[in-house]
C-alpha cells in the first residue's frame, strides 16, 4: 500500500526558519517531493548545510489541528526522513488527529434506549 501524506517541513536556523512542503511515505518514513517556499536551493544552498542550522521538524495538519514531529536530515544525500520509532509514534498521533471531529462539530446524540418487556417475572418480597 502506498500511503503518503502532505507535510510541512521547517528547517530551523539561528535567526530564520526555512519552510518547505513534501510528501511523507508512511511505509518507509521517506520524505519526497520537497518544494521550498521562498528559498532557492541553487542560490541559497541546502538549509542543513548552513552554519547556523539547528534542527528540522515537520508538521502534519488537519484543519486547525497539527501534529509536530522530528525530521532526520541526510546532509550528504540532501534528503529528509523520519526514524522508525518516530514514524510509529506519528501514525498513532495522526490517527487521532484524522479521526477527531472537526472544530465546532456537535457530538452525535446517544441512541434512545427502549424499555424492555420482561415476561413471567414476579417481584420478590
Amino acid at each position: 500500500m502506498d500511503l503518503q501524506l502532505p507535510i510541512r517541513i521547517h528547517d530551523e536556523l539561528s535567526d530564520d526558519v526555512i519552510e518547505a512542503t513534501g510528501m511523507l511515505d508512511l511505509a518507509s518514513g521517506d520524505i519526497r517531493d520537497v518544494k521550498y517556499i521562498d528559498h532557492d536551493l541553487a542560490e541559497d544552498g541546502f538549509p542543513a548545510d548552513s552554519e547556523d542550522y539547528e534542527f528540522t521538524c515537520g508538521t502534519l495538519s488537519n484543519g486547525s489541528k497539527e501534529v509536530e514531529f522530528r525530521i532526520e536530515v541526510d546532509r550528504m544525500g540532501r534528503k529528509y526522513s523520519i526514524t522508525t520509532d518516530e514514524l510509529l509514534e506519528l501514525k498513532g498521533r495522526a490517527a487521532k488527529l484524522f479521526t477527531a471531529p472537526p472544530p465546532g462539530a456537535q457530538p452525535a446524540a446517544p441512541a434512545k434506549k427502549t424499555a424492555r418487556k420482561t415476561a413471567g417475572k414476579t417481584a420478590r418480597r
